[in-house]
């Protein structure tokens, strides 16, 4: 069955870096589409990065543009999400996604998930 294993997260200084990681296995990862959300307490889950295999695209959300930055490798079947100049508001359980054809910014749309890994910055 799918698998997604995101790691990485842990607790930061307001300004740090983190890169989170996340593992698929299950899946023809070339031909998924991969996408990385948030859910702070409280909040909604929220859009942050998704890259598309059909054409390499991306779409970031304004809240992390020019900040954070997602790649894939599609020879580790890994997607990762490098967040740079952290702030308190991105503190947040970051969640990885998958599907293989969607290509929009709603949490239902997507048909796998990991079980998130906790990202908490200090202010």
């Amino acid at each position: 069955q799918v698998q997604l294993v995101e790691s990485g997260g842990g607790l930061v200084q307001a300004g740090g870096s983190l890169t989170l990681s996340c593992a698929a296995s299950g899946l023809t990862f070339r031909r998924y589409n991969m996408a990385w959300f948030r859910q702070a307490p409280g909040k909604e889950r929220e859009f942050v990065a998704a890259t598309y295999w059909s054409d390499g695209s991306q779409t970031m959300s304004e809240s992390v543009k020019g900040r954070f930055t997602i790649s894939r490798d599609n020879a580790k079947n890994t997607v990762y999400l490098q967040m740079n100049s952290l702030k308190p508001e991105d503190t947040a359980v970051y969640y990885c996604a998958a599907d293989p054809s969607v290509r929009g910014t709603q949490a239902d749309e997507y048909d796998y998930w990991g079980q998130g890994t906790q990202v908490t910055v200090s202010s």
